[in-house]
């Protein structure tokens, strides 16, 4: 199993910037990916960002391209996302997901919320 915990959430201002950090345990050589999500309220969970854990693959949604930048330190089983020039439209939970080697995307955190908001 792998157990997977987000942090770094919070309320900001339209324009502000936020790093969410995610912190693998367990099993995690049983993945090969680690992505962010986001959820806003009423709408369907989104994907934002993957990086591989090899760090020679990393995509984004087009939602996310220029204003999200993923990374990952590998020794430390953390994933990052540092997000800037936030707007309104970017309030939603946050989620980290860990990918199957040869599967989906099966483990997942409890989501930190972010909220963008004068």
């Amino acid at each position: 199993q792998v157990q997977l915990v987000e942090s770094g959430g919070g309320l900001v201002q339209p324009g502000g910037s936020l790093r969410l950090s995610c912190a693998a345990s367990g099993i995690v050589f049983s993945t090969d990916a680690m992505g962010w999500f986001r959820q806003a309220p009423g709408k369907d969970r989104e994907f934002v960002a993957l990086i591989r854990w090899s760090g020679d693959s990393i995509y984004y949604a087009d939602s996310a391209k220029g204003r999200f930048t993923i990374s990952s330190d590998t020794a430390k089983k953390m994933v990052y996302l540092q997000v800037n020039s936030l707007k309104p439209e970017d309030t939603a939970v946050y989620y980290c997901a860990a990918r199957r080697v040869h599967g989906g995307w099966d483990y997942w955190g409890q989501g930190t919320q972010v909220t963008v908001s004068t």
